[in-house]
């Protein structure tokens, strides 16, 4: 499904001549096919899924955000802008974002549906998150609300 998408989304940047456009799509496809080659060397002729591709995005977004960041900081605006751009056209084939409410329901639910009472079940929460909600929160803020909930 992702994967027709991003290829649709190439084509009409390639009739458009849309280059920043085209050249961010191409860096996604290149980053699902090293991966899909990975799998295959582990004997999954599949490829990878639509929730690894998922996280194959939301890794390439924080990448840039890193950058863009770094840039900044440098005085480079206009390689930070650029940064920005690709996290834009990256972001359209992620999934909507969940809002704080909705994040911290699903860490309730999840904590109810493993039963966890302390720290130690963290793993276990954070693995029914990542399997139902890739793409859809920032784990990295995710790991502190799961914190305070076991707490």
């Amino acid at each position: 499904m992702i994967r027709k998408r991003l290829t649709d989304a190439q084509k009409a940047a390639m009739k458009a001549r849309e280059a920043k456009r085209l050249s961010t799509l191409r860096l996604i496809n290149a980053a699902i096919k090293d991966r899909d080659i990975a799998a295959r060397s582990e004997n999954n002729s599949d490829g990878v899924s639509d929730s690894d591709i998922l996280g194959i995005l939301a890794k390439m977004i924080k990448q840039r955000i890193d950058s863009a960041k770094t840039y900044e900081e440098a005085g480079r605006l206009e390689l930070a802008e650029t940064e920005l751009g690709e996290i834009k056209v990256i972001e359209e084939f992620l999934p909507k974002q969940l809002s704080q409410d909705e994040v911290d329901a699903a860490i309730q639910a999840a904590v109810a549906e493993t039963g966890a009472t302390s720290l130690r079940d963290m793993g276990k929460i954070m693995g029914i998150l990542k399997e139902k909600y890739t793409g859809q929160m920032d784990f990295g803020k995710v790991g502190a609300a799961v914190k305070a909930a076991l707490v």
